[in-house]
């Protein structure tokens, strides 16, 4: 007697976009609860926005990116209509249910950077996961410059040019 197994039916999910995130399966049917009709999608920018924010909050930070992001946002922001990059020093990686934060900072001089750093961490885990329901795994920070007092002044050249 031989016996025969039915074929095991696959299921093909559609393609995900891979700048959004689910943050909850949803369920259909007029028996489920509101809250669970549906699927929730957060894209990788959402969170990009709202770890630049919290991370620009905290006293000490005097801007975020490297030096050459820097320099364009800086020529970006003198443009008439043209907005801050808030997003400028973030980079993120997020999953289903979780993400992880790089964030590049310039830190006042005088402060303690590792203050600063840990303070800015602990803000933007508060905010990503308030704002948005993901787990924050890590947020890594990199100190990339010393803001100094004496940058914002304008450099003096000595005696004009042209009377």
């Amino acid at each position: 007697m031989t016996t025969q197994t039915a074929p095991v039916a696959t299921q093909v999910r559609p393609t995900r976009d891979p700048a959004t995130t689910d943050v909850s399966g949803g369920a259909t049917g007029a028996g489920q609860p509101a809250a669970d009709r549906g699927r929730t999608s957060i894209a990788d920018v959402v969170v990009v926005k709202v770890a630049g924010i919290a991370a620009r909050e905290i006293p000490g930070v005097h801007d975020m990116g490297g030096g050459l992001s820097r320099s364009i946002g800086a020529v970006r922001d003198r443009v008439p209509g043209g907005r801050p990059n808030v997003g400028r020093g973030v980079k993120v990686e997020v999953g289903e249910k979780q993400t992880a934060i790089d964030l590049d900072l310039v830190v006042e001089y005088g402060v303690s950077v590792m203050d600063v750093a840990q303070d800015v961490r602990e803000n933007v885990i508060s905010a990503v996961e308030r704002i948005t329901g993901l787990e924050v795994v890590e947020v890594n920070v990199t100190v990339n410059d010393v803001h100094l007092p004496d940058d914002d002044e304008p450099a003096h050249t000595g005696e004009a040019r042209v009377e």
